[in-house]
């Protein structure tokens, strides 16, 4: 008589697995689930997302990381196509959009590889071929950018937000945004947190203005000191202007009236003195990153200067850039070589909130956008926007190459792609031509999102590009016609279009070389127990 076999168990009870094809399409299908969820928003006559948070907190926005964020992913291969749209917002501040939709098709197309019995390994290989092919075509067709092409940054700037809610004064913006990158970028390279943008909810879009210095959302410390000082020479103090607390528990014995007010004369001796400091360096703005004692507010407005406390390091790192001068952590340090200077510091009402303006700086290398809007929601959309389109000038500076957009880049590649493919010997070659197909999602989306006939743009779109110096060739949304879409200033940097390739078919092959899931879930989670009596893992139990 032979023995039963007895199930042997390797996993949690309440492990769930999926392995082989299963897995592949369940990874799949969540990832084109997350590019379809972005895919309307791409272009300029794309679909805005409302998001509602759990406290009812409302984001309107078409920026397809932040999309992506406020959506809180659960699937963890969906939480991969996430990460690509967060590192392409790292590395280049824009193109999100773009590196999630060209994931979902290219996962979208290895999916019909695999219905064919290719295996997921041959099509890792010809999308990492594909992928680097694609890197060299881009950089040959790419054009050179000078730090001083202000025309061609102005376009950039245009180009990232067009279609973001700052249409109306795209122009007026793309100029504030060219001249602020101009006046931060030292040895060709822009650090990004040089460029304060402060919102302020209150007028129109065609208000924001560019403020050579810093805003801070700071009134003055007392109502007696001067609302407007003129050639400010600043102090910039990491050090509070009030009587340090010792920092173990003192107790002070006083045992009659004079006692006390001695001691009381004592702080006010010392704040005398602090306050002195700052006069005798002849500052007449005082901003300060601590506190700054009522007793030393009283002094330093009798002697009619400006002060501010408690503002954030990061503005006092940035007032050190703008007015030129040195951040203090000793007052008895304080000399006058160590002031900064601005032409001007005031406080300014905006709406129902005072804010100190230190404006008028010479040659400042960190600046203010003071962002305006109708609304918060689209004060919000429009710093996103701004946001996007710094990211894009800097890459460009950076790299100092750029290309054309409005599709025409993608089909160019695509173009060249195929043609690579035919030398090819092997299925990877049918991997590479998926990966060619999967660039046409771009100028597909373009003029889906439009109320185009997609069929009728590509066919136009690919036959332009077979003509002569027809590799600009992309398709003006407004007018559904082919136009040269570097004539038309739809200019991008070139590393948008790198970074969402890379990342796209980095996470596609990854994804696709997964053929098991093993997912683990609490004791709490494990559902209905079984009946009394019997022990959970038993046959019969379901857990074979």
């Amino acid at each position: 008589m032979t023995q039963p076999v007895q199930p042997i168990f390797i996993l949690p009870e309440n492990a769930q697995r999926t392995t082989g094809k299963d897995a592949q399409r369940n990874n799949i299908m969540a990832a084109k689930a997350v590019a379809e969820t972005v895919r309307t928003t791409l272009g300029p006559k794309g679909m805005d997302k409302m998001l509602v948070d759990s406290l009812g907190d409302v984001v309107v926005t078409n920026d397809g990381v932040t999309i992506l964020n406020e959506m809180q992913i659960e699937h963890p291969a969906a939480k991969m196509i996430v990460e690509v749209a967060k590192t392409q917002e790292n590395e280049v501040g824009d193109g999100t959009t773009t590196a999630v939709v060209l994931a979902g098709e290219l996962l979208k197309n290895a999916e019909k590889l695999l219905d064919d019995n290719i295996h997921p390994t041959i099509i890792s290989k010809g999308y990492k071929l594909a992928s680097d092919k694609a890197h060299e075509i881009l950089n040959s067709i790419s054009e050179d950018l000078s730090k001083d092409d202000k025309e061609t940054l102005k376009k950039i700037a245009i180009t990232a937000m067009t279609g973001k809610g700052a249409d109306s004064a795209k122009d007026v913006l793309g100029s504030l945004i060219v001249n602020a990158v101009s006046q931060v970028i030292e040895n060709d390279a822009v650090d990004t947190d040089d460029i304060k943008i402060e919102k302020k909810v209150g007028g129109g879009i065609e208000d924001t203005e560019l403020i050579q210095g810093i805003v801070l959302d700071k009134e003055k410390v007392h109502s007696a000191m001067p609302k407007s000082i003129k050639d400010a020479k600043i102090a910039l103090l990491d050090v509070a202007i009030e009587i340090k607390s010792p920092e173990t528990d003192t107790k002070v014995q006083i045992s009659n009236p004079e006692q006390l007010q001695g001691f009381l004369d004592q702080e006010s001796t010392i704040l005398k003195n602090m306050t002195e400091k700052v006069i005798q360096s002849n500052a007449n703005v005082v901003i300060c990153q601590k506190g700054i004692d009522d007793i030393a507010q009283h002094y330093l407005s009798k002697a009619g200067i400006y002060a501010v406390r408690r503002v954030k390091k990061s503005d006092m790192d940035k007032l050190a850039r703008a007015t030129n001068g040195k951040v203090l952590s000793n007052i008895d340090d304080l000399t006058e070589e160590d002031l900064g200077y601005a032409g001007v510091v005031e406080e300014i009402k905006v709406g129902d909130e005072s804010f100190t303006y230190v404006k008028d700086c010479k040659n400042p290398k960190s600046v203010t956008l003071l962002v305006r809007g109708g609304t918060e929601h689209v004060v919000a959309e429009i710093e996103r926007a701004i946001n996007d389109s710094i990211g894009d000038i800097t890459s460009a500076l950076i790299d100092s190459k750029v290309v054309a957009g409005a599709g025409s880049v993608e089909i160019e590649v695509s173009k060249q792609l195929k043609e690579y493919a035919s030398t090819l010997s092997g299925k990877e070659q049918l991997a590479v031509n998926a990966f060619s197909e999967a660039l046409e999602i771009i100028p597909r989306t373009l003029a889906e999102n439009s109320g185009l006939d997609p069929v009728d743009v590509l066919t136009d779109l690919k036959s332009s590009h077979n003509s002569e110096n027809g590799k600009w060739q992309g398709i003006n949304v407004f007018s559904g016609k082919v136009v040269n879409a570097w004539d038309a200033g739809v200019v991008e940097p070139l590393k948008i279009k790198t970074q969402a390739i890379k990342s796209a078919s980095e996470v596609s092959e990854l994804i696709l070389r997964i053929d098991d899931i093993i997912a683990s879930s609490s004791s709490d989670a494990a559902g209905p127990m079984p009946p009394q009596g019997m022990p959970q893992g038993m046959p019969g139990m379901g857990d074979y």
